[in-house]
């Protein structure tokens, strides 16, 4: 593929490359988990290797197991699944700007290869909405990688799950690894407004079924960051009024009224 881009993509496809590959031991520790978790559940070979390549969505993909295990109805299992999976929604209205104007099949392409860490870095590097030389390419050098990573490490924990005891904490060891890459991000106090009060919405709702706690969080962290991002534009605003009103006095002031030379 990289012999027919041009220059710019080329280079821009490389630097995705380099963006995302100090992630990729957290992506392949818990692509491992969740394939063996697959091996490990009621799931056929077969069924844990079609729902590693079709879903490509770790948290949803662990959400559904013990319900496919209770068998539950179906639309359990679906809406479960969508549940934890809303924060792509909020994903996708992120990319919009930047990716409207491909194709629908190319947009349904470009969001199936979407993720979270992906997502985070490429609005790291805040391009301009529209089409951008080397934005897309950037784009989906990090994708290929983190796709590439992933399922390579779930079909090995799918195929080799029988040789990895249970008390390994793999699934400690990713989250521990993605920690930087989330702390990274908080470059505004509306940042960190909304991830802490993600976090405590978590940790409070942790104990909803149906993983109800990660949507929450979500939906939380978003009111939390426009009211942090309104309330810091009322400030500014109300700073910059005042501002104006001394300055107009100051201006009013006979003192610093200059004298007529006639």
């Amino acid at each position: 593929m990289l012999p027919r881009l041009s220059d710019t993509d080329r280079a821009a496809f490389k630097q995705g490359v380099r963006t995302i590959s100090p992630t990729l031991t957290a992506m392949f520790s818990w692509g491992l988990v969740t394939g063996i978790a697959m091996s490990k559940s009621v799931l056929t070979v077969p069924q844990a290797l079609a729902m590693s390549l079709l879903v490509y969505a770790g948290s949803s993909q662990l959400a559904v197991l013990p319900l496919l295990a209770a068998k539950l109805p179906v639309w359990t299992v679906l809406l479960t699944a969508a549940m934890v999976n809303l924060r792509f929604v909020i994903f996708s209205v992120g990319l919009a700007p930047h990716f409207s104007y491909l194709s629908l099949p190319r947009r349904l392409v470009l969001g199936y290869f979407n993720g979270d860490v992906v997502y985070l870095l490429f609005q790291k590097k805040n391009f301009a909405p529209g089409l951008v030389p080397g934005k897309q390419a950037y784009f989906w050098g990090m994708a290929l990688m983190c796709w590439a990573a992933w399922q390579v490490s779930s079909i090995a924990g799918i195929l080799l799950a029988s040789l990895f005891p249970d008390n390994w904490g793999l699934s400690l060891a990713g989250t521990l690894a993605l920690v930087p890459i989330m702390v990274s991000a908080i470059v505004s106090r509306s940042t960190l407004v909304a991830v802490s009060v993600a976090g405590v919405v978590a940790l409070l709702a942790d104990a909803l079924p149906y993983r109800l706690a990660l949507p929450l969080a979500v939906v939380a962290a978003l009111a939390a960051g426009s009211a942090a991002d309104l309330i810091a534009e009322r400030a500014d605003l109300k700073r910059i009024r005042a501002e104006g009103k001394a300055g107009d006095r100051n201006a009013r002031h006979p003192r610093n009224r200059q004298e007529d030379p006639q």
